[in-house]
């Protein structure tokens, strides 16, 4: 045999060992797996079995959503997320938050205001700050000076209301001063009443008259005679047995209701040869008589002057 027989030979033999030595690897590694399944097909090995297949983790990247277990539970971070996101407010609370946010922001404003006046403070000379302080030292003053200025104008107005008050008033009584006098409106008060009676009819007009003027002359302040009221151009006038008293006639008996000081009223009528005396000797009965209380009500019409007109205007 030759050599390269001989070496023929021997490669073959290597490649039909190398070629067993395969056959038999692969049939361990096939009993091996039959093995295994053989194992894992056992009834015994129950943990393996009713473990879930596992989940491989995702991979980390931007903006990827949570992959969900397969028995549909969330994990706690997922929970959380869930829970915060998206947020989900009511409107008191977004009333509440924007609250916040305005008053948050107004501080910070604030303080930056005040930080940057006292940085400007801090950084100013002396003399600016000198004259920073003189004027407002002169500011306050002409506050001041304000103040006291409209405080007296106060007191003046209110000075003013009052005296135009107490004006007003005055003015008020005077005309009821004016309008007693002037017999345009009633008056009452303390003085007396006199009854003439006449059954002989000898009282004139003058009589009446001279009655009026001593009643005058003796304070009285109201006079009233049978009805009419008696004013400063009162004329007494004859109209046959009777009196015409401004144009209006009136009978006897002549009663007189007369307001003033009965003490003055009754002793001047009564005084020697006076009125009372007088009417008595033409036969007349004259009776008086003082009461706290006289109510003269008879008015007469105001009449407007031609010609006199107030100097006030």
């Amino acid at each position: 045999m030759s050599d390269n027989q001989h070496h023929d030979d021997r490669h073959n033999d290597d490649e039909h060992h190398e070629h067993a030595h395969g056959d038999h690897a692969h049939g361990e590694h096939a009993h091996h797996d039959h093995a295994h399944g053989e194992h894992a097909a056992r009834p015994g090995n129950r943990l393996r079995k009713e473990l879930p297949a596992e989940v491989p983790a995702p991979a980390p990247g931007a903006g990827q959503r949570p992959v969900p277990r397969p028995d549909g539970s969330l994990s706690g971070r997922q929970r959380l997320v869930k829970g915060l996101w998206p947020p989900r407010l009511t409107r008191p609370q977004l009333i509440v938050a924007l609250l916040l946010f305005g008053l948050g922001f107004g501080l910070a404003v604030q303080v930056a205001s005040n930080s940057d006046t006292d940085s400007a403070l801090r950084g100013a000379r002396q003399e600016d700050l000198v004259r920073i302080l003189d004027e407002l030292d002169s500011r306050t003053q002409r506050l001041e000076d304000e103040r006291q200025g409209l405080e007296k104008q106060r007191s003046e107005l209110q000075s003013s209301s009052d005296q135009a008050a107490e004006a007003r008033k005055q003015t008020a009584e005077k005309e009821l001063q004016l309008g007693i006098l002037a017999g345009t409106v009633a008056a009452q008060g303390p003085g007396i009443t006199m009854t003439i009676e006449d059954t002989k009819g000898t009282v004139q007009s003058d009589m009446l008259l001279d009655t009026i003027q001593e009643l005058r002359a003796a304070g009285a302040e109201a006079i009233q005679v049978n009805g009419v009221r008696v004013v400063a151009n009162t004329y007494f006038a004859d109209a046959g047995k009777s009196v015409s008293v401004d144009g209006n006639k009136i009978n006897a008996p002549y009663r007189f209701k007369v307001i003033g000081k009965p003490q003055d009223l009754e002793p001047a009528l009564n005084i020697p040869g006076g009125v009372v005396q007088t009417l008595e000797k033409e036969q007349a009965t004259v009776s008086v008589a003082q009461s706290g209380k006289i109510v003269v009500d008879a008015l007469r019409q105001a009449k407007q002057p031609d010609y006199a007109r107030s100097s006030s205007q």
